[in-house]
C-alpha cells in the first residue's frame, strides 16, 4: 500500500507551527517485508535548540490561557484523531506491524487519554490550609515549563497522548521525539493537533537521532520536565544526563511481569487474560505476562487449554483481515526470543506448541513448561510471543518468585479467593496488578511502575500532576 496516499500522512516534522525537512534523512520501513515506506528528516542540533527556545515562548502564553479553552482544544483533538481512526490505525499498522484491529483500538485508547485529560485540565485544584490567626496558607499548582517526551516504537500513538494530554491541559509546552521506527503515526498525530487549532510551538514532533537527541533534551536547562517510555538501561541513562538541570522525571521503563494462577481460579477465565496480556501485539508490551506461574493441581488443565488457545492464533500482514499475530519489529527483537525459547528447553523446558527457530518477519507463538527460574525468561524480559509456564505449590512460593527481579511494572492475579487477592495484592512489589483481568491499561488509571521499572505515574488524576509544580503562598493579614 501507498501510504503517501492517506490524506493525514506526513514526514516533515512539526516544529514551532511549522512544517520543517532536513537534507539528512532517516529511512521509515515496514517490518512486514521489510520496504521503505518513506523517509523523515535528521534534524540539526540548531534546529532543536531553537524549537526549545520557541517552545519557551510560546509555553509563557499558553500558560494563561484559560483552562476552559485549552479543555476545548483538546476535545478538538480527540474529535479529530477518533474521525481519522483509519487512517492512522492503517499509518500504525505499515510502519509498526501490528494487525489493523490492535491498531484501531491503540488509536480510540491513545484518544481516551486526551478525552480524559480535556476534563482535567479544568480540575487542577490548589488548597487553602488552615492557619493560625496571623496568616493564611495558599497552595497554587503552575504549569512547570517546557517538556520533552522519548516514546517508543511498540504503542506509537499511545505513548504519545498519555504524556502530550496532560502537559497540555496543565499549560505546559511539549516537544515530542518519536522512536525512529515509528515517527510517522506521530507526525500525522502532530497534522491533526495543527487542525484543531492549537496554538503555535506548543506541541513539537521532532525527529532525528535518538542518542543526539536526547542529550539535547536532558541538558537543554529550558526542559523542565523529561517523560520517557522504553527500557531500563536508556532511561537510566537519561536519568544522569538529566541530574545537571534538576529535571522532573517521568520514566516508564522495564518490566517482567508474572502471571499467578491459584487453583481457585476460574481457569478459562485465567487462560483468557494470559491470552490478552502475554500476545498482545504480538507480545511487545511492556506489561505483557513475561512470566506464568500456575499452581500444580490445575497445572496439566491450564497448560492444555492455553496450547489450544494459542495454536488457533494467525501469524500474518497487519493489514491481512483476520491476523492476530503480526511481525516484530526487528530481526534483533526476533533473535532474542529465539535465546530465550531455546535456553528455557536446554535446560529441561518442554516444548508445547511453537518453534524456537523462525523464518521472515515472524515469531510464531510459542508455549513452553516446566520452565524455572533459572532460565533467563525468568530475569528478563522477553518482549515476544513466548509464553513460559512455571509450577508453584504455595502461595509465599508463587509470591517469591514473582518478586524476584529487579523489575515492578505490572503483574496479574487470578483467584476466586477475596482473601487470596488482598494478601497477595499487599506482598506482590508492583505498580500495579490485575485481578482476573489481563486488561489493565485506563485512562483514569495511574500506570506506572516501581523499583528499575521506573518512578511517576501517567493517566489519571496523579498523571496531571507530573506536569505541574507546587507553590506555597503565606499570605499576610491585610490591614
Amino acid at each position: 500500500m501507498d501510504i503517501t496516499i492517506l490524506s493525514i500522512f506526513e514526514n516533515r516534522c512539526w516544529v514551532n507551527g511549522q512544517w520543517i525537512t532536513s537534507e539528512k534523512t532517516l529511512d521509515v520501513t515496514n517490518p512486514f517485508d521489510g520496504s521503505i515506506l518513506t523517509s523523515v528528516p535528521i534534524l540539526e542540533e540548531s534546529v532543536i535548540l531553537q524549537a526549545i527556545q520557541d517552545a519557551e515562548i510560546a509555553q509563557k502564553k499558553w500558560k494563561k490561557v484559560s483552562a476552559n479553552e485549552r479543555s476545548l482544544l483538546l476535545r478538538n483533538w480527540f474529535n479529530l484523531i477518533m474521525q481519522h481512526q483509519e487512517e492512522l490505525a492503517t499509518i500504525m499498522t505499515l510502519e509498526q506491524g501490528k494487525p489493523l484491529k490492535e491498531s484501531r483500538g491503540e488509536i480510540a485508547y491513545a484518544a481516551s487519554y486526551i478525552e480524559w485529560f480535556s476534563e482535567e485540565a479544568k480540575r487542577a485544584y490548589g488548597d487553602i490550609i488552615p492557619s493560625n490567626i496571623h496568616s493564611e496558607i495558599l497552595v497554587f499548582k503552575e504549569a512547570i515549563g517546557v517538556c520533552a517526551a522519548i516514546t517508543p516504537w511498540n504503542f506509537p500513538a499511545a505513548m504519545i497522548t498519555r504524556k502530550v494530554a496532560p502537559a497540555l491541559a496543565a499549560g505546559c509546552s511539549i516537544l515530542v521525539k518519536p522512536a525512529s521506527e515509528t515517527p510517522l503515526t506521530a507526525l500525522a498525530l502532530a497534522k491533526l493537533a495543527e487542525q484543531a487549532g492549537f496554538p503555535t510551538g506548543i506541541f513539537n514532533v521532532i525527529t532525528g537521532s535518538s542518542m543526539s537527541i536526547g542529550k539535547i533534551l536532558t541538558e537543554s536547562p529550558l526542559v523542565k520536565k523529561l517523560s520517557f517510555t522504553g527500557s531500563t538501561e536508556i532511561g537510566a541513562k537519561l536519568m544522569a544526563q538529566s541530574s545537571t538541570t534538576i529535571k522532573k522525571l517521568s520514566l516508564e521503563l522495564g518490566g517482567n511481569a508474572p502471571v499467578i494462577v491459584f487453583n481457585s481460579a476460574n481457569l478459562d477465565q485465567a487462560v483468557q487474560g494470559v491470552m490478552d496480556t502475554k500476545f498482545r501485539n504480538a507480545g511487545q508490551t511492556c506489561v505483557c505476562a513475561n512470566r506464568i506461574y500456575v499452581q500444580n493441581e490445575i497445572y496439566n488443565d491450564f497448560v492444555e487449554k492455553l496450547k489450544l488457545k494459542v495454536e488457533a492464533l494467525k501469524m500474518g500482514n497487519g493489514l491481512d483481515a483476520g491476523t492476530d499475530i503480526g511481525p516484530l519489529i526487528n530481526r534483533k527483537a526476533i533473535l532474542k526470543v529465539e535465546e530465550h525459547i531455546r535456553d528455557a528447553m536446554d535446560k529441561g523446558g518442554v516444548l508445547v506448541t511453537g518453534q524456537a527457530k523462525n523464518v521472515n518477519a515472524y515469531c510464531v507463538p510459542t508455549v513452553v513448561k516446566d520452565v524455572t527460574q533459572e532460565m533467563l525468561c525468568a530475569k528478563e524480559e522477553t518482549f515476544g510471543p513466548f509464553a513460559p509456564i512455571f509450577k508453584f505449590t504455595t502461595e509465599d512460593e508463587a509470591v517469591q518468585m514473582s518478586n524476584d527481579t529487579e523489575f515492578g511494572l505490572a503483574s496479574y492475579v487470578f483467584t476466586q479467593d477475596i482473601n487470596q487477592f488482598i494478601r497477595v495484592s499487599r506482598e506482590l512489589e508492583y505498580g500495579m496488578v490485575g485481578i482476573n483481568t489481563g486488561l489493565i491499561s485506563n485512562a483514569a488509571a495511574p500506570f506506572g511502575g516501581v523499583k528499575s521499572s521506573g518512578i511517576g505515574r501517567e493517566g489519571s488524576k496523579y498523571g496531571m500532576d507530573e506536569y505541574l509544580e507546587i507553590k506555597y503562598v503565606c499570605l499576610g493579614n491585610i490591614n
